[in-house]
Protein backbone atom coordinates (compact mmCIF):
# COMPACT_ATOMS: atom_id res chain seq x y z
CA UNK A 1 0.00 0.00 0.00
CA UNK A 2 1.32 3.56 -0.34
CA UNK A 3 1.85 5.59 2.19
CA UNK A 4 0.51 8.69 3.01
CA UNK A 5 2.69 11.98 2.07
CA UNK A 6 2.77 14.70 4.41
CA UNK A 7 4.50 17.96 3.42
CA UNK A 8 6.03 20.23 6.03
CA UNK A 9 6.65 23.80 5.07
CA UNK A 10 8.76 25.67 7.99
CA UNK A 11 7.58 29.32 7.73
CA UNK A 12 8.57 31.53 10.52
CA UNK A 13 11.73 32.92 9.69
CA UNK A 14 12.40 36.73 9.23
CA UNK A 15 14.48 37.00 6.97
CA UNK A 16 16.38 38.99 7.66
CA UNK A 17 19.02 38.99 5.13
CA UNK A 18 16.32 40.47 2.71
CA UNK A 19 16.12 43.75 4.34
CA UNK A 20 12.50 43.97 4.07
CA UNK A 21 9.81 45.08 5.70
CA UNK A 22 8.30 42.08 6.31
CA UNK A 23 9.28 38.56 6.07
CA UNK A 24 10.36 36.86 2.69
CA UNK A 25 8.11 34.14 2.66
CA UNK A 26 5.65 37.02 1.82
CA UNK A 27 7.53 39.31 -0.49
CA UNK A 28 5.60 39.16 -3.87
CA UNK A 29 6.54 37.50 -7.08
CA UNK A 30 4.31 38.30 -9.90
CA UNK A 31 1.67 39.43 -7.66
CA UNK A 32 1.41 36.59 -4.94
CA UNK A 33 3.48 36.26 -2.21
CA UNK A 34 6.34 33.70 -2.44
CA UNK A 35 4.34 31.13 0.08
CA UNK A 36 1.65 31.14 -2.02
CA UNK A 37 3.71 30.26 -5.17
CA UNK A 38 5.20 27.47 -3.25
CA UNK A 39 2.32 26.21 -2.08
CA UNK A 40 0.43 26.01 -5.30
CA UNK A 41 3.66 24.41 -6.99
CA UNK A 42 3.86 21.58 -3.95
CA UNK A 43 -0.26 21.29 -4.21
CA UNK A 44 0.19 20.79 -8.23
CA UNK A 45 2.64 17.73 -7.21
CA UNK A 46 0.43 16.01 -4.29
CA UNK A 47 -2.70 17.75 -4.61
CA UNK A 48 -3.98 14.83 -1.95
CA UNK A 49 -0.92 15.55 0.78
CA UNK A 50 -1.63 17.01 4.29
CA UNK A 51 0.09 20.01 5.02
CA UNK A 52 1.70 21.26 7.73
CA UNK A 53 2.47 24.59 7.69
CA UNK A 54 4.92 26.27 10.72
CA UNK A 55 4.26 29.66 11.14
CA UNK A 56 5.50 32.29 13.79
CA UNK A 57 2.92 32.91 16.24
CA UNK A 58 2.83 36.66 15.63
CA UNK A 59 2.48 36.22 12.52
CA UNK A 60 0.08 38.97 10.90
CA UNK A 61 0.89 38.41 7.32
CA UNK A 62 -0.81 35.02 6.59
CA UNK A 63 -3.80 34.65 4.78
CA UNK A 64 -5.35 30.99 4.93
CA UNK A 65 -6.62 32.30 1.24
CA UNK A 66 -3.60 31.21 0.15
CA UNK A 67 -3.23 27.45 1.17
CA UNK A 68 -4.71 24.83 -1.76
CA UNK A 69 -4.50 22.28 0.38
CA UNK A 70 -8.01 20.52 1.79
CA UNK A 71 -6.31 19.19 4.75
CA UNK A 72 -4.01 21.25 6.37
CA UNK A 73 -3.16 22.57 9.59
CA UNK A 74 -1.06 25.72 11.32
CA UNK A 75 1.71 25.18 14.10
CA UNK A 76 3.80 27.03 15.94
CA UNK A 77 7.49 27.68 14.60
CA UNK A 78 10.32 27.05 16.74
CA UNK A 79 13.84 29.18 17.98
CA UNK A 80 15.15 27.02 14.79
CA UNK A 81 13.88 25.01 11.68
CA UNK A 82 14.60 21.85 13.32
CA UNK A 83 12.18 23.35 16.40
CA UNK A 84 9.60 24.36 13.94
CA UNK A 85 9.55 21.04 12.30
CA UNK A 86 9.60 18.66 15.19
CA UNK A 87 6.44 20.76 16.33
CA UNK A 88 4.84 19.92 13.34
CA UNK A 89 5.59 16.37 13.81
CA UNK A 90 4.34 16.23 17.01
CA UNK A 91 1.28 17.80 15.90
CA UNK A 92 0.68 15.30 12.88
CA UNK A 93 -1.51 12.34 13.18
CA UNK A 94 1.00 10.10 10.89
CA UNK A 95 1.45 6.44 10.66
CA UNK A 96 5.66 5.29 11.56
CA UNK A 97 5.66 4.42 7.74
CA UNK A 98 4.01 7.67 6.34
CA UNK A 99 6.45 9.99 4.06
CA UNK A 100 7.23 13.14 5.12
CA UNK A 101 8.49 15.94 2.88
CA UNK A 102 9.96 19.18 4.22
CA UNK A 103 10.51 21.61 1.88
CA UNK A 104 11.47 25.37 1.99
CA UNK A 105 9.30 28.36 1.94
CA UNK A 106 11.43 30.49 -0.04
CA UNK A 107 11.56 27.96 -2.56
CA UNK A 108 9.02 28.88 -4.66
CA UNK A 109 10.54 27.41 -8.50
CA UNK A 110 10.85 23.89 -7.52
CA UNK A 111 9.22 21.77 -10.26
CA UNK A 112 6.43 18.67 -10.05
CA UNK A 113 9.29 16.41 -11.85
CA UNK A 114 11.61 16.93 -8.93
CA UNK A 115 8.90 16.28 -6.37
CA UNK A 116 7.80 13.46 -8.24
CA UNK A 117 11.40 11.78 -8.22
CA UNK A 118 11.89 12.96 -4.54
CA UNK A 119 9.03 11.40 -3.80
CA UNK A 120 10.18 7.83 -5.06
CA UNK A 121 13.15 7.89 -4.03
CA UNK A 122 12.13 8.55 -0.58
CA UNK A 123 10.14 5.42 -0.67
CA UNK A 124 12.48 3.44 -1.91
CA UNK A 125 15.48 3.89 0.52
CA UNK A 126 15.30 3.81 4.06
CA UNK A 127 17.63 6.28 4.69
CA UNK A 128 15.38 8.43 2.80
CA UNK A 129 16.48 11.31 0.21
CA UNK A 130 17.01 15.01 -0.40
CA UNK A 131 17.23 16.79 -3.57
CA UNK A 132 20.85 18.15 -4.26
CA UNK A 133 22.95 19.13 -6.74
CA UNK A 134 26.65 18.25 -7.51
CA UNK A 135 28.99 21.38 -6.92
CA UNK A 136 30.05 22.91 -10.37
CA UNK A 137 32.09 25.80 -8.79
CA UNK A 138 35.57 25.95 -7.75
CA UNK A 139 35.52 25.66 -3.50
CA UNK A 140 37.36 28.33 -1.42
CA UNK A 141 38.06 28.14 2.06
CA UNK A 142 39.20 30.92 4.09
CA UNK A 143 39.95 31.67 7.51
CA UNK A 144 37.09 33.51 8.77
CA UNK A 145 39.01 36.42 7.33
CA UNK A 146 37.21 36.84 3.34
CA UNK A 147 40.96 35.85 1.93
CA UNK A 148 41.23 32.50 0.24
CA UNK A 149 43.57 30.41 1.74
CA UNK A 150 43.35 27.25 0.34
CA UNK A 151 41.04 25.48 -2.61
CA UNK A 152 38.81 22.21 -1.60
CA UNK A 153 38.42 19.25 -4.48
CA UNK A 154 34.61 19.26 -5.44
CA UNK A 155 34.26 15.69 -5.90
CA UNK A 156 31.77 14.41 -3.91
CA UNK A 157 30.08 17.57 -3.04
CA UNK A 158 26.77 18.44 -3.47
CA UNK A 159 24.13 21.44 -2.60
CA UNK A 160 21.62 20.40 -0.36
CA UNK A 161 18.19 21.47 -1.42
CA UNK A 162 14.71 20.63 -0.79
CA UNK A 163 12.45 18.90 -0.19
CA UNK A 164 14.07 15.95 2.12
CA UNK A 165 11.82 13.29 2.68
CA UNK A 166 11.72 10.53 4.95
CA UNK A 167 9.68 8.09 7.03
CA UNK A 168 7.80 9.68 10.00
CA UNK A 169 9.22 7.35 12.59
CA UNK A 170 12.45 7.60 10.91
CA UNK A 171 12.56 11.74 10.81
CA UNK A 172 11.00 12.17 14.51
CA UNK A 173 13.53 9.80 16.05
CA UNK A 174 16.04 11.63 14.68
CA UNK A 175 15.38 15.17 15.33
CA UNK A 176 14.52 13.77 18.93
CA UNK A 177 18.26 12.45 18.95
CA UNK A 178 19.54 15.85 18.23
CA UNK A 179 17.47 17.98 20.40
CA UNK A 180 18.66 15.25 23.29
CA UNK A 181 22.57 15.78 22.19
CA UNK A 182 21.91 19.64 22.42
CA UNK A 183 22.81 19.50 18.41
CA UNK A 184 21.03 22.60 16.01
CA UNK A 185 20.74 21.00 12.53
CA UNK A 186 20.54 22.77 9.46
CA UNK A 187 18.43 20.35 7.42
CA UNK A 188 16.74 17.23 8.10
CA UNK A 189 19.40 15.00 6.40
CA UNK A 190 21.91 16.26 8.80
CA UNK A 191 20.13 14.94 11.77
CA UNK A 192 19.46 11.70 9.88
CA UNK A 193 23.15 11.20 8.92
CA UNK A 194 23.78 11.27 12.51
CA UNK A 195 22.06 8.08 13.23
CA UNK A 196 24.15 6.52 10.39
CA UNK A 197 21.92 6.34 7.92
CA UNK A 198 22.68 7.90 4.74
CA UNK A 199 19.73 9.35 2.73
CA UNK A 200 19.88 9.07 -0.87
CA UNK A 201 21.17 12.21 -3.06
CA UNK A 202 18.48 12.61 -5.66
CA UNK A 203 19.84 15.23 -8.65
CA UNK A 204 17.47 18.02 -8.70
CA UNK A 205 17.06 21.33 -10.97
CA UNK A 206 19.42 24.08 -10.86
CA UNK A 207 16.91 26.68 -10.91
CA UNK A 208 15.41 25.58 -7.70
CA UNK A 209 16.47 28.78 -6.25
CA UNK A 210 16.36 29.52 -2.21
CA UNK A 211 15.03 33.30 -2.29
CA UNK A 212 18.05 34.61 0.71
CA UNK A 213 19.19 37.38 -0.90
CA UNK A 214 18.08 40.96 -2.08
CA UNK A 215 18.64 40.03 -5.38
CA UNK A 216 17.29 36.66 -5.21
CA UNK A 217 13.57 38.07 -5.59
CA UNK A 218 14.74 39.26 -9.21
CA UNK A 219 16.32 35.86 -10.28
CA UNK A 220 12.70 34.06 -8.86
CA UNK A 221 10.59 36.08 -10.91
CA UNK A 222 12.62 35.13 -13.77
CA UNK A 223 12.63 31.56 -13.64
CA UNK A 224 8.95 31.54 -12.46
CA UNK A 225 8.46 33.21 -15.87
CA UNK A 226 10.93 31.12 -17.88
CA UNK A 227 8.73 27.65 -16.81
CA UNK A 228 5.40 29.18 -17.32
CA UNK A 229 6.97 30.22 -20.89
CA UNK A 230 8.21 26.63 -21.57
CA UNK A 231 5.27 24.35 -19.76
CA UNK A 232 2.75 26.39 -22.21
CA UNK A 233 5.44 25.73 -25.43
CA UNK A 234 4.62 22.17 -24.26
CA UNK A 235 1.05 22.07 -24.08
CA UNK A 236 0.12 24.11 -26.99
Amino acid sequence: MTPNVWLIVPAAGQGKRMGADKPKQYLTLHGKPILAHTLARLHDAFPEARLVLCLDSDDRWFDSSWVPFTQWQRVAGGVERMHSVMNALQAMSAEDTDLVLVHDVARPCITRDDLHALRVAAQAHTGGALLAMPVADTMKRDHNDQLSHTTEPRDGLWHALTPQGFRYSLLRHALEQAQRMGTVVTDEASAIEALGEAPRLVTGRRDNLKVTHPDDLALAAAILAAQTATASNRSS
